[in-house]
């Protein structure tokens, strides 16, 4: 007498096990959360129970096995909260520092970056003033010149567009060479 298995129906109540097993475990982190605020005043979360400094009235949630905590007597409570004062200083004004140096490297960029802006405008200005002045020495110079139009043919300029041009030079040379 051989026994068989039905591949189907042998594997079905392993699998089905298996996977709420896998459920079932994923499930329980889920549920072990503490979350307390500090003494900054920011919520934080974690698998891990708070600090001891953090008092039980900031524990804004337990995990559902974790038991309130134990009284401390009035002596261990009063050396907490004098070593907690002066510890948080010290680690507030080393953030202190930290935030107020990349202040100061913010100020600094935006003061390199408003400097580069101004030496860029600068040397244009200066490339539109060499421009206007031998634009204008061109055209006070007497010589016939020509230019398109906007059909694409070539127009010599008469007195009166030489005279427009001579203006508009000075006033670039006016604008832009101080």
């Amino acid at each position: 007498m051989s026994l068989r298995c039905h591949p189907s129906r042998g594997l079905a109540p392993l699998a089905g096990a298996g996977l709420a097993l896998l459920l079932a475990l994923t499930a329980l982190p889920a549920d072990a959360q503490w979350r307390w605020r500090d003494a900054s005043g920011r919520i934080t979360a974690s698998d891990l129970p708070p600090p001891h400094e953090i008092p039980d009235k900031d524990i804004l949630q337990r995990p559902a096995g974790a038991r309130a905590p134990i009284a401390r007597p009035a002596a261990a409570a009063a050396a907490a909260s004098a070593a907690a004062p002066a510890a948080a200083p010290s680690a507030a004004s080393a953030v202190d520092k930290e935030l107020e140096a990349k202040k100061r490297a913010t100020e600094q960029q935006q003061k390199d970056k408003a400097k580069a802006e101004e030496q860029r405008q600068a040397a244009a200005r200066a490339d539109n003033c060499a421009r206007a002045r031998k634009h204008l020495a061109t055209m006070e110079s007497g010589q016939r010149i020509a230019r398109m139009n906007n059909q694409g043919e070539r127009e010599i300029l008469d007195d009166k567009a030489r005279a427009e041009e001579i203006r508009r030079a000075r006033e670039v040379i006016a604008s832009d060479c101080r």
